[in-house]
């Protein structure tokens, strides 16, 4: 019988739901914002904050000048400039929203959560495994909002693909395949770093001393001190997405081939293929850095229909219906996710509800990812959990 949408699958694509959501803040609900951790980011994320308001930036610490100068101009000369950002979190301030490097991520979020702040926390939230239980234990123990910077969990059409995944739509899922293609010689320029107006100590925090490395400023999250490669830059998000709409969060096993054919500087391969076992499921993923094409999405694959998704929508393939008949189902993504993530988080503040991406979720979707680093530093596979991690 040919698959026929119902209304549920008409709302589905055309965006209505998310839209019959929206709300805004009264004027008088203005929320004031402490910055942790100010590059790129950071101003994609305060981008999307002014956009879901009110809101207002406070105090910015980050271990570069031209950073925090930027913040500061951005909040009309209001925002108090720091070195340190324990100074950040002893201001008269709601929420911290953090974009440090990774390796920063559990120890500022941990302080932030213990000096009664609310918290926006990057992905991935933890830098090992072992940080995990401290940050969720930090979390668990008070009543701060913790949101964790996955956005596809407030994406409207990942929403519904979820929705139809878990109501069965595709039949027995088997097999998600991921992927990620970006190109770091192109599209990742770079800019000078003035290195008297940066505190390269400081920057380093609890990671070895080292001398000071432009490369490892500008993309630290490709070395292991301080970040995880593309397990958990890239892999992570859509991991997450993984363990959402299958109801699981951990691999049982971890198998990964990469090497590094173009960034031999790097730490972290810049070219890998990896797969996971979940109970009753496989999860593949691949990728690298010197190609661009395709970008990045998962295919989730049943033996009733596949749900192809990227950030710009989703489309559901039906099996037996003919090729002129394919896709059964689309729809388009209408609004940056991550703008809505932030209205979530802003709307938990207010609520003091649980946010759309907790802790929890977090952990997992790191830890998947740094199941795969360890498969790669141990020959290319492992079982999890190990003996020594039970």
């Amino acid at each position: 019988m040919p698959y026929q949408p119902n209304r549920r699958s008409f709302l589905i694509a055309s965006g209505l739901t998310a839209l019959a959501s929206t709300k805004a803040f009264g004027a008088n609900n203005t929320i004031r914002i402490g910055v942790i951790g100010a590059g790129g980011r950071m101003q994609n994320l305060l981008d999307c904050a002014d956009k879901v308001g009110p809101c207002q930036i406070v105090a910015v610490s980050d271990v570069y000048g031209p950073h925090r100068d930027a913040v500061k101009e951005r909040s009309n000369g209001i925002a108090t400039t720091h070195l340190d950002y324990r100074e950040v979190l002893d201001k008269d301030i709601d929420a911290v929203i953090i974009a440090s490097p990774d390796h920063w991520h559990v120890r500022m979020a941990v302080d932030a959560l213990s000096a009664g702040k609310d918290v926006y926390l990057e992905k991935p939230v933890t830098h090992t495994i072992e940080e995990g239980a401290a940050l969720t234990r930090a979390v668990r123990s008070g009543k701060q909002i913790l949101q964790c910077g996955m956005q596809q969990r407030s994406w409207t059409h990942f929403r519904d693909a979820v929705d139809l995944i878990q109501g069965g739509s595709l039949g027995r899922v088997t097999q998600v395949r991921t992927y990620w293609w970006q190109n770091y010689g192109l599209h990742w320029p770079t800019k000078p770093v003035d290195t008297q107006a940066l505190d390269w100590k400081l920057w380093l925090g609890a990671a070895p001393d080292q001398p000071f490395s432009e490369e490892k400023f500008h993309r630290w999250r490709w070395y292991w001190d301080f970040g995880g490669g593309a397990m958990t830059d890239l892999f992570t998000h859509w991991i997450d997405v993984v363990h959402w709409a299958m109801k699981t969060e951990q691999p049982r096993q971890a198998q990964i081939i990469a090497d590094k054919f173009v960034f031999e500087q790097w730490d972290c391969p810049d070219t890998l293929q990896a797969a996971f076992r979940y109970p009753g499921f496989d999860v593949v993923y691949e990728g690298m850095m010197s190609s661009s094409i395709d970008d990045g999405g998962l295919e989730f694959r049943g033996n009733e229909a596949t749900l192809k998704i990227n950030r710009s929508g989703f489309a559901v393939y039906r099996e037996g219906v003919k090729n002129d008949q394919n896709p059964v189902l689309k729809s388009e993504s209408f609004r940056d996710g991550t703008i809505s993530h932030m209205e979530n988080f802003f709307e938990c503040v207010h609520s003091r509800k649980e946010p759309n991406a907790p802790v929890e979720t977090g952990v997992a979707a790191a830890r998947a990812g740094q199941i795969g680093n360890l498969a790669y530093h141990r020959n290319g596979q492992i079982s999890w959990p190990t003996k020594s991690s039970t």
